[in-house]
Formats: structure tokens, C-alpha cells, sequence
């Protein structure tokens, strides 16, 4: 299979799209991007001729539906990601889609049963890429006990100071984006892959600008929190704060901290520095990464590999995106009722 013609349709053309996945796409030999469709024909139009797309379809079902491909890429928004997987694999296609999986754990859930009914087809999530570059070197230490026992975590993502007069994104409109909050869903799908998933789940959320412009001019009700608090339990045995915000000016860095019994790891994420310190140390130092060790973007080309048979789906499964959604939906289950979630989620 590894001189299987690919012939990838493209569903929404959003700016990572066509930052990444259209050009990485290109450049890899025997696959072509053969097909576009946008929100409107004329913005698809622009898509197409901007990097020599030959086909340019009104609507999203018509592509899909077409003899022209065997891989559909999705780049919408979540709201699309679900519907837009099924009927691709319905039609015998490969699937890759932008992040985040869907609108719910349930649409995340009927995602995989769709995935698992075609065993034949590749489907594959694009991973959260925050954390690519010590990945490897984190689980490396994990693993040789650096740490020791994993006894606390904490996560800041501050945002900056809250923007009340900006016009609605995507991200704040839970049409578009269910019950995605903010970047957390990416913070936690980076986090799982160093230390697992969650098992409970306890989280307060703050929406403080209650209404917003939309792209037409209206004004629109909000209720998508700007702030996110969670405290849970790690199937590693750890308690984990996760604190997602738009609202905290001139907070510390964002990155990630890892406590054990023996020892601390500290990712920042401005500079995309690993740091870690034993027990005796006076102070963390930074834990250098040999170039052959740093991990990188290759999104594009897994999944190709993926569909000639060369390599399996790592980053990121369907499996791992409906633990991630579930995670999700759990905080604002555990926010509303005021009660911990356990996980996975009943019901």
C-alpha cells in the first residue's frame, strides 16, 4: 500500500488549514489535494487559487460525496467535525480532522463507533501541538522514575487581561463550539499524553463578558466561561490543578508543573524550556534536548504513512479525543451541578 495514490478533499479551510495541512499535504510525493469547499464559493475560490486546488464545490456533502477523493482533511469548526466524519466514512474515505473532536462527548462517542465500524479507513484527530518538542523526554524521565511517585500538577494558561469589547470568536460561541472551553481541551490532550487521563473531576467557570458582537452585527449572549477552574484526580494517582483563563493580566508564564516524590519537571511554555530538579537540588535547571530528541510538527505526514500502512495514528487518536471530550464535558457537568464528575462519563 505504501504507493497508494492519495487524493485528499478539503472541508473548511480555516487558517490552519491552509497554514499547514494544504501545504504539508503538497509536499509529500503521490498525494494531491484534488478538492475545496469553504463557507462560500468565493472563499473557496481564493483557497483554490492560492494553492492550485483544481476543484471548487458549493457544498461540503457534494465534496465528500465525490469519486475525486479517497481522504477527506476537515478544518472546520467543531460543530462540523462530527457529521462531516460520518459521512466521509460512509463513503469509504479517510478522515482527518481539526481539533477539537467534536461538540460533545457524545458526538465524540458516535465518531469512534463510525471509526471502529471501518476498521479499513484511517481516522485521525490533529493533536494539540503545544507540547511537541519535549514530549518525548518528558515520558523518557517519566519512565526512568525520574519523578519518583507523581504527587501534584499543576497547569496555567492566564490569557492575559480580559478583552469585553472584542467581537465574538468562534471559541466563546457554543454553537460553534459545544462545550469546548477556552484552550483547555488542548492544555489536557498534551497533559494525557504524559500522565494519563482523569478519573474525577471538580471545576467552578466564570463568564464575565455576558455578550458579544457576532460576525453579523448582532449582539449575542454568551456562556462559554472567559475563566475555568479544575481539581482532579489523575489515573496516575495525582491531584491536578488546571486553570484556563482570558482573564489573568501579567500572570506568571504559562507551562505545566509536575511534582513527585523525588523530583520536579516545570514545561514552560513561552519558551518551550524543560526544567527539572531532584530532591536536594536548590533550584530547577534546564534539562537540554538533543536535536535528534526534539519532537515536531508531522501531522500531515502520519496520517499518510498511516493510510499506506507504514506507521499507526499516534497523535491523535480517536480514542484519545473522546477521553479529551469527555474530560471536557465533564467540567462544565461538574461547574453547573457544583458536584465532582467521575470519568469516564454514565450517561
Amino acid at each position: 500500500m505504501s504507493d497508494t495514490p492519495i487524493r485528499i478533499g478539503i472541508v473548511g479551510a480555516g487558517a490552519n488549514t491552509r497554514l499547514m495541512h494544504i501545504p504539508g499535504f503538497q509536499a509529500q510525493d503521490g498525494v494531491q489535494v484534488v478538492s475545496v469547499a469553504n463557507r462560500s464559493r468565493a472563499s473557496g475560490q481564493q483557497v483554490a487559487d492560492q494553492f492550485g486546488i483544481p476543484t471548487v464545490y458549493d457544498k461540503w456533502t457534494d465534496l465528500v460525496d465525490a469519486d475525486d477523493t479517497n481522504a477527506i482533511c476537515i478544518g472546520t469548526w467543531p460543530y462540523m467535525h462530527c457529521p462531516v466524519t460520518l459521512r466521509a466514512l460512509a463513503q469509504g474515505k479517510h478522515v482527518l480532522t481539526e481539533a477539537r473532536m467534536a461538540m460533545s462527548a457524545s458526538q465524540a462517542h458516535t465518531m469512534l463507533a463510525a471509526s471502529r465500524g471501518r476498521p479499513d479507513l484511517v481516522t485521525q484527530i490533529v493533536p494539540s501541538p503545544f507540547t511537541f518538542r519535549v514530549d518525548g523526554t518528558v515520558r523518557e524521565l517519566l519512565n526512568d522514575g525520574y519523578l519518583g511517585d507523581i504527587l501534584a500538577i499543576e497547569l496555567m494558561s492566564s490569557g492575559g487581561f480580559l478583552d469585553t469589547e472584542g467581537p465574538l470568536h468562534w471559541r466563546q460561541d457554543r454553537d460553534l463550539s459545544g462545550y469546548n472551553i477556552l484552550t483547555m481541551g488542548i492544555w489536557y490532550e498534551a497533559l494525557m499524553r504524559w500522565v494519563g487521563p482523569a478519573t474525577r473531576v471538580s471545576a467552578m467557570t466564570r463568564v464575565w463578558a455576558r455578550q458579544r458582537v457576532d460576525g453579523d452585527g448582532t449582539l449575542r449572549a454568551t456562556t462559554i466561561p472567559d475563566h475555568v477552574d479544575v481539581v482532579c484526580d489523575m489515573a496516575c494517582g495525582a491531584q491536578a490543578h488546571l486553570r484556563v483563563s482570558a482573564a489573568m493580566g501579567l500572570a506568571p508564564a504559562d507551562g505545566i508543573w509536575l511534582f513527585g516524590s523525588q523530583g520536579t519537571l516545570h514545561w514552560d511554555s513561552p519558551t518551550g524550556k524543560l526544567y527539572g530538579g531532584k530532591r536536594g537540588d536548590k533550584a530547577l535547571a534546564e534539562i537540554v534536548i538533543p536535536a535528534e530528541k526534539e519532537g515536531r510538527w508531522r501531522v500531515e505526514e502520519e496520517f499518510v504513512g498511516a493510510i499506506r500502512g507504514l506507521e499507526p495514528v499516534r497523535l491523535t487518536s480517536f480514542e484519545d479525543g473522546v477521553r479529551y471530550m469527555e474530560f471536557t464535558e465533564a467540567v462544565t457537568r461538574s461547574a453547573q451541578s457544583g458536584r465532582a464528575v467521575p470519568l469516564p462519563l454514565v450517561g
